[in-house]
């Protein structure tokens, strides 16, 4: 479904991000020690204790159950830590919410009101929740960056069951007016993807979309599926003005990020064209980079520390360009190739 003129979904913006966890207070920590966010509260009721922790527009609220019988206790069970809930900031939750379950949303909590603000609850993807928020004053306004150099949330990163990435799609177009911005196939060796990316009509909220392609060898959205116990959000990008410093200050502060193989550097000056970074200062860091029509992108990828392995965080820089970096999966796939061929001269 089309946005329409006056839309209760016009203006939403991603209000905060909430995590199920078994500890709370160390997976905060992990966010305010390594990548610079800061404490910007906590709470505690009979069943849940939350620590939330942020940066710029940044907001991500951990959750630890106290009593067994809860939402939070029942998502860690099944899945460990994880990103439980995407919450919507809107202007009126009320009748986002009515909308959104006169479309066809599955209801979780109806509107309910606490201090001013107004929450009320959908179902999203696998286990995963979207609460609209409406707060007596608007939407939040932005802290100082954080000591990392992060200032806002890019992208969420989705992993689907194969054959849920159409009609995943169609729930975001015809709920809650997102719109598709970007669509491919990713081949990689053996292994397929299938991706969309749907956004909404604010541009503040993207999800990437991921499905694995069957008729293909397993990879890692598969591992995925397995690993989390269904759809979830497998990673989280945060954005900086300035990827180099933020990349060294991450290091200082512990954060163990990918290393990428020199021959990907070799071939980079064959695939784009000049960077605001030198390919030097991009090896060092074992920065990627990728371009599309309207300019650069620049990325990484943290270690996950997941017990499971499946949830990561990425750092990401855009001098311009819109797109996710597909460009950068073969890149460095063909890179590792040729790595693996010179090794074995």
């Amino acid at each position: 479904m089309a946005a329409q003129a006056g839309s209760v979904f016009d203006g939403m913006t991603l209000d905060h991000t909430v995590f199920y966890v078994g500890d709370a207070d160390r997976a905060a920590g992990e966010l305010t020690d390594k990548y610079g966010l800061v404490v910007l509260g906590t709470s505690e009721t009979s069943s849940v204790r939350s620590v939330a922790v942020g940066g710029g527009s940044i907001r991500l609220v951990f959750s630890q159950a106290i009593a067994d019988d809860t939402p939070a206790a029942a998502y860690v069970k099944v899945h460990g830590d994880g990103v439980a809930d995407l919450a919507l900031g809107v202007a009126d939750a009320r009748a986002a919410f009515a909308e959104a379950v006169r479309r066809g949303a599955r209801p979780v909590a109806e509107p309910t009101e606490a201090d001013g603000a107004v929450l009320a609850t959908i179902m999203g993807f696998g286990d995963v929740v979207h609460t609209f928020v409406q707060r007596p004053g608007g939407a939040p306004g932005e802290d100082p960056e954080s000591a990392g150099g992060l200032r806002v949330l890019d992208h969420f990163a989705v992993c689907l069951e194969a054959g849920g990435l159409e009609p995943t799609v169609a729930f975001y177009q015809e709920v809650l007016d997102f719109r598709v911005v970007f669509e491919e196939k990713i081949v990689v060796g053996a292994q397929a993807m299938n991706s969309k990316v749907v956004q909404s009509t604010s541009g503040a909220v993207t999800l990437t979309l991921i499905e694995p392609d069957t008729s293909r060898k397993p990879g890692q959205i598969d591992d995925f599926i397995k690993n989390h116990g269904g759809a979830g959000v497998q990673h989280i990008a945060f954005a900086t003005d300035g990827i180099v410093d933020a990349v060294r200050r991450l290091r200082e502060r512990g954060v163990e990020l990918l290393t990428t193989p020199a021959a990907y550097y070799d071939l980079l000056a064959d695939r784009l064209g000049p960077t605001r970074y030198s390919t030097a200062e991009l090896a060092e860091l074992n920065l990627l980079v990728d371009e599309d029509q309207d300019g650069k992108l620049y990325q990484i990828f943290a270690r996950s520390t997941h017990p499971r392995g499946t949830f990561f965080f990425e750092i990401i820089e855009r001098a311009g360009a819109h797109t996710f970096g597909s460009g950068n999966i073969k890149a460095l796939y063909e890179a590792v190739e040729a790595e693996r061929h010179r090794t074995e001269r």
